[in-house]
């Protein structure tokens, strides 16, 4: 045998090698990624902490915008706000009344009056304070009429231990706190209603208020719708109206259902 011929045993073992070589190359190939993909590292948050989402809150229709002005020297137990309903006293008492009740002002409900009341009765002309006529400026359109800053100053402010200015502020903030529903806010035609109706409509648009805090009124025996009373507390809150409210105005709407007159 001459010197560059290898033996079996080495042709042996040469073979051995590539086979064990040629399984680990099968191997690696096999457990090889096809296509790398990046995962974004994830979120680290301390222990019990919690990702805040964005506070996104819906307004209440009956929530104040602000505290309401409260003297301390007040003698009274609870707010009557009277919104007069505007066809009814222009198609009567208001006829000659050419600021209110001039043809195309178009008003439903307005504004009548703030007032302190008792659990039974209520105070009234409490002081001979004067209404600075400058303050009608600083609250427009809250009455429909101008006569009534000065009137309903001089009658129901006095008595509520407030400044002029506290009392115009009071008024504005629960006229503006009562939301009036869609069917009363300027009809077109005159409609009937009975006073269960007219009280699901406001508690349906005003979910904060009770039926028992509201007292309808009604004129002519009963025919016609003339005013919503609703009750509250000094502090602003709805609360229910004293018997002797809910009963003036159940005598007032004697009849199964009432007109409502339209705007004009």
């Amino acid at each position: 045998m001459s010197r560059n011929q290898r033996s079996p045993k080495q042709i042996l073992g040469s073979v051995v090698v590539l086979i064990i070589l040629a399984v680990v190359l099968y191997l690696n190939w096999e457990n090889k990624p096809t296509s790398l993909i990046l995962t974004p590292p994830p979120t680290e948050t301390s222990p019990g902490s919690v990702v805040e989402q964005p506070d996104v809150q819906t307004p209440e229709p009956n929530e104040l915008d602000s505290a309401l002005p409260v003297s301390l020297d007040q003698d009274f137990d609870y707010y009557v706000l009277s919104l007069s309903w505007s066809p009814q006293y222009c198609a009567t008492d208001g006829s000659d009344d050419s600021q209110q009740c001039s043809l195309g002002r178009k008003l439903g409900f307005v504004l009548h009056g703030l007032w302190p009341q008792y659990e039974r009765g209520y105070p009234s002309y409490c002081s001979e304070e004067s209404f600075p006529s400058s303050l009608k400026q600083d609250f427009p359109a809250l009455y429909p009429s101008n006569a009534l800053y000065t009137h309903e100053w001089k009658k129901h402010g006095t008595c509520s231990g407030l400044t002029p200015a506290d009392y115009l502020a009071a008024s504005k903030q629960l006229r503006d706190v009562v939301v009036i529903p869609e069917a009363y806010r300027s009809p077109a035609a005159p409609f009937r209603v009975t006073v269960e109706g007219l009280q699901d409509d406001f508690l349906n648009a005003n979910p904060n208020l009770s039926a028992n805090g509201m007292a309808v009124l009604c004129s002519d025996s009963g025919r016609f719708l003339s005013e919503l009373r609703v009750c509250f507390t000094i502090e602003g809150q709805p609360r229910a109206c004293s018997a002797e409210v809910l009963k003036d105005a159940a005598r007032s709407c004697g009849q199964s259902d009432f007109l409502v007159r339209n705007v004009k």
